[in-house]
């Protein structure tokens, strides 16, 4: 695959526009979905194991995630995942911290699921992948335990999407934020705070964003983001990478180009030819793999750059 614009952050940055590579990956057939298009993740054993008590933070149980030592220096040896519950009384939610273990970098994402949930292997395997480049990344359940399944009907998702109240599903952010500026921020083990968010997480991240106003969050990723209000881009401080295809009726390009504009900040536009919606998380064929490496790769760039290069 060829990227047209791949400049560094220090470069204009401007929508780009992605072709499909010529060669890609053979799918590897895996349950982690993570082994199909992270190269470094040649071989993984995955460990489930109960944990022996609950700590504050309700600790539920744990996995370690284990990668061949002959792999290059930015993939990690170790990382754990701890199921948590946060808040209290009726802002207490669910949620996953994946923590990188031996190669930690001090910082924190928090990672927006889709429409599936924050338990769906999809997601759960992205953030393991991004703990794996040494980041803690908290996955809170946006949907109280209602996530939309495979199974409804499609003519059912509006009414599912409308009982989705947008203040609550705010809240629950703010408490997940909170969580993590409590836990890593304000015990000065990370000092900047990432956003990263899929499809109607993608879109909840302007929303973030926007109500935050560059306190916490210091950077942000947006893969194929819906339902986005274009009224609160002007209102967000930080740069967002936006990625999403140019065969996506759910993330309109023409519609991620004037958030670019109208957030600034250094924002980019990065869109891949014949995609369309999620195929950087849930890629379904070889193609799709090749370029699911290259949107992470790109992620993994922004990520780097905002939140251990810059100051």
């Amino acid at each position: 695959m060829w990227l047209a614009s791949t400049p560094s952050s220090s470069s204009v940055l401007s929508t780009s526009l992605c072709a499909t590579r010529s060669r890609s990956l053979p799918l590897r057939h895996s349950r982690h979905h993570h082994l199909r298009f992270l190269p470094t993740f040649r071989k993984c054993i995955l460990n489930c194991r109960e944990s022996s008590g609950r700590s504050s933070a309700e600790r539920v149980r744990c996995w370690a995630v284990k990668v061949e030592d002959d792999i290059d220096d930015e993939a990690c040896e170790l990382v754990n995942g701890v199921e948590l519950s946060i808040g209290e009384g009726d802002d207490n939610i669910e949620a996953y911290l994946f923590k990188a273990v031996k190669n930690n970098n001090g910082t924190c994402v928090l990672l927006l699921s889709d429409i599936f949930g924050f338990q769906d292997s999809a997601t759960r395997d992205f953030a393991y992948q991004v703990a794996c480049h040494g980041y803690n990344v908290l996955v809170p359940d946006l949907f109280r335990g209602d996530p939309w399944a495979e199974g409804r009907q499609r003519a059912m998702l509006e009414q599912w999407l409308a009982s989705q109240d947008p203040e609550r599903v705010a809240k629950d952010i703010a408490t997940s934020t909170k969580w993590i500026v409590d836990e890593f921020t304000a015990a000065g083990i990370s000092k900047k705070l990432g956003i990263i968010g899929f499809c109607f997480g993608g879109g909840r991240v302007i929303d973030v964003l926007a109500a935050d106003q560059g306190a916490y969050f210091s950077t942000a990723v947006s893969f194929y983001g819906t339902r986005m209000d274009p009224t609160t881009a002007s209102k967000v401080k930080v740069p967002v990478l936006f990625i999403s295809g140019d065969n996506d009726p759910l993330c309109p390009v023409s519609v991620l180009s004037e958030f670019e504009k109208s957030i600034g900040q250094g924002s980019r536009v990065v869109i891949f030819k014949g995609r369309g919606h999620a195929f950087a998380h849930r890629p379904g064929s070889p193609d799709e793999d090749g370029d699911a490496e290259q949107a992470f790769t790109l992620m993994r760039n922004w990520l780097h750059d905002g939140l251990l290069v810059k100051t």
